[in-house]
């Protein structure tokens, strides 16, 4: 489940990049639509990450609800004690 999230991550970041090269080429072209897909590549470059947040945290939500009480927090989190964390994660 780890290296999928790295996987995930890293899929993330490169289409990000992705967006920022090309509302950077979309600024410089000439083409007549250049302004509409300027416009757009902005605006995904704003909205894509604000989802992917919004996402993130119903996911966490959902997750968390289906614990018990009193283990509410995550496996990293649950205590500073690195010997606990070690038999946390296998």
């Amino acid at each position: 489940m780890q290296k999928l999230k790295r996987i995930l991550a890293l899929l993330g970041v490169v289409i990000l990049v992705g967006m920022y090269v090309l509302t950077l080429v979309f600024a410089l072209s000439s083409n007549p639509n250049a302004n509409n897909m300027l416009m757009a590549s902005i605006a995904c470059t704003v909205i894509i990450p604000c989802l992917l947040y919004g996402m993130i945290l119903i996911a966490r939500v959902l997750d968390n609800r289906n614990r018990p009480d009193g283990d509410a927090e995550t496996k990293d989190t649950a205590s500073s004690d690195p010997e606990r964390k070690k038999s946390a994660r296998g």
